[in-house]
């Protein structure tokens, strides 16, 4: 049988000698994913193993439907924090006994989401949110996370994760009477080894090493004795099916729209960033498909939202893999860590999970790169502040919709900008060229622009020939805008030509009397040059009373 060219399409080609490399991929993009993964599920106040389940069957879709050969796909702070924030605004507190079945409906709709946009072919255009709301909300996000996590770091009894970056704060400094000591100094050791192993040894998977090095502290040292919390138990086993929970839907839908987004965009941008000269161009389509079908599957085995995630992906690339057999490495060691672990792991303190997470999301925290960009573009800059503070004080989901709402104005502003470019005249025939295609909100714009250009013809214009190259959709919307500027240039002694109208707009205009008339009266061309010459045969001995007008074409109605 011959395989779909969207199933597993990363193993085209594949060469037996290329398994050992995605095989020690594997392996390690594992030693950095499990444990990162548990760490992010603690952002939501959510069990460790969420966040290692999330590592197996998510990863299993998106190796099978996914593009990028090297993206890994887990949950990441982002989304994490997203998930937080949308659990506890829906009312839904940690660890009660609608925690997990809430998060499988909230999981459920964001892969609903991904999958209706794969449907409406929405890829393009959710790329089109801006890089200053992306970096925006990043910052809000690494900031409000990075305090968020001062409680477990510190070994204080109060934790306040998920109710925003000012809150969240002031709970720490109403709680900093109950620090734990060893906690602080594990959590400063902690961070300390992830942070100088990042730079002197990139290679080395530092999030397991903190990871063993604070089971093995609990194991040996006894710091649970000294007052450091541990996780909750880790149950041994893989993950049991469920089924979600419909009671706060409603509540989860704004959530889930705004981590369906994030979800995708960083997916998208990371499977570019690792993308090869080599290697297929990454089709936004099919990563909606791949990351929108991972959710929605994911979502019955209690899994948090999953999109691909920087730091493992570019451990999985530069350790050599090939293809999305590294992931199902990779997803084989999750199965095994949930199988065989699950005591071991019972043992880590929070204080370490903590410090991975402050360190994952400090990072986010690019204040260079906003400086930057306010050297660069203040609009973009701007933007990115706008969104990083409202992300800070009102909260991350208005942060995410305000920020998309912006860019999309922003982008609809240019779309909207008439571009209008003549392209010759000659005895009284003046031609002009759309240069993007007319719809609902730029056909007025455009209109406008052209009669401008007629008004301010210092010689009477005879006939106008409209050259439409890039009208691939047409609209009733266009057409009444086409058929009024037939209406207004006939008020100026001018006739309007239509030129180079692709094929499915011309049928689609053709089901009208208007066009139809149009094309009878020969004022419809394959070409502007064919059009000028023709229009120029006829504007040169016709009188304006011998000229078609709209009207009559109306009377062909």
């Amino acid at each position: 049988m011959r395989r779909p060219s969207w199933l597993f399409s990363t193993i085209e080609g594949y060469q037996r000698k290329w398994i050992v490399r995605d095989v020690v991929a594997g392996l390690s993009a594992g030693a950095v994913v499990i444990p990162q993964a548990m760490a992010y599920s603690t952002i939501a106040n959510l069990p460790v193993q969420v966040g290692l389940y999330t590592c197996i069957l998510p990863m299993v879709v998106y190796a099978l439907l996914g593009g990028s050969r090297a993206m890994s796909v887990s949950t990441t702070s982002t989304i994490a924090t997203l998930t937080a924030t949308t659990l506890v605004s829906a009312g839904v507190a940690a660890g009660a006994d609608d925690a997990i079945g809430s998060l499988m409906m909230l999981t459920l709709l964001v892969g609903a989401v991904l999958l209706l946009a794969r449907l409406c072919r929405l890829g393009s255009l959710v790329e089109n949110i801006s890089g200053a709301t992306v970096l925006g909300l990043k910052i809000g996000v690494g900031a409000t996370v990075a305090v968020g996590q001062l409680p477990k770091l510190l070994g204080e009894s109060y934790n306040f994760s998920g109710h925003g970056f000012f809150r969240s704060l002031a709970a720490v400094g109403a709680a900093f009477g109950s620090v734990n000591w060893p906690t602080v100094i594990l959590s400063v050791g902690s961070i300390a080894v992830l942070v100088l192993l990042k730079r002197i040894a990139p290679r080395v998977p530092a999030t397991l090493i903190v990871v063993a090095g604070g089971i093995v502290l609990v194991w040996l040292a006894g710091l649970d004795r000294l007052g450091v919390s541990l996780i909750a138990e880790v149950p041994s086993g893989l993950p049991v099916p469920g089924i979600p929970d419909f009671a706060q839907t409603a509540a989860l839908v704004p959530g889930a729209l705004a981590i369906a987004v994030m979800a995708f965009l960083e997916s998208a941008a990371v499977a570019r960033s690792l993308r090869t000269a080599t290697e297929p161009q990454i089709d936004s389509d099919q990563e909606l498909l791949a990351t929108g079908a991972a959710n929605s599957l994911g979502a019955f085995f209690g899994t948090m939202p999953a999109a691909g995630g920087f730091s493992q992906s570019a451990v999985n690339q530069s350790a050599g893999a090939r293809s999305q057999v590294a992931t199902i490495v990779t997803v084989v060691l999750a199965v095994l860590v949930a199988l065989f672990l699950g005591p071991v792991l019972s043992l880590m303190p929070e204080a370490t999970l903590a410090a991975m997470v402050f360190v994952a999301v400090a990072s986010l925290i690019n204040i260079p790169e906003l400086v930057r960009w306010a050297r660069i573009s203040q609009v973009d800059f701007w933007i990115a502040l706008s969104v990083a503070i409202i992300g800070l004080t009102a909260g991350l989901l208005p942060a995410v919709a305000i920020g998309v709402v912006v860019t999309l104005i922003l982008v609809l502003r240019e779309v909207n900008v008439p571009k209008v470019r003549e392209v010759g005249r000659t005895d009284g025939v003046l031609g002009i060229r759309l240069e993007r295609g007319l719809y609902t909100a730029n056909a007025m714009a455009n209109e406008r622009r052209i009669l401008e250009l007629v008004d301010a013809e210092p010689v009477p214009i005879g006939a106008l020939v409209l050259g439409m190259k890039q009208q691939e959709v047409m609209t009733i919307t266009v057409l009444d805008a086409l058929q009024n500027l037939d209406r207004e240039l006939s008020q100026r002694a001018t006739t309007l030509h239509l030129a180079a109208l692709p094929a499915p707009a011309t049928a689609v205009a053709e089901r009208t009397p208007w066009f139809e008339a149009l094309e009878s009266a020969g004022r419809v061309h394959a070409s502007v040059r064919e059009g000028m010459a023709a229009a120029a045969v006829v504007a040169e001995p016709a009188a304006a009373d011998d000229r078609v007008h709209p009207g009559e074409l109306d009377d062909a109605r």
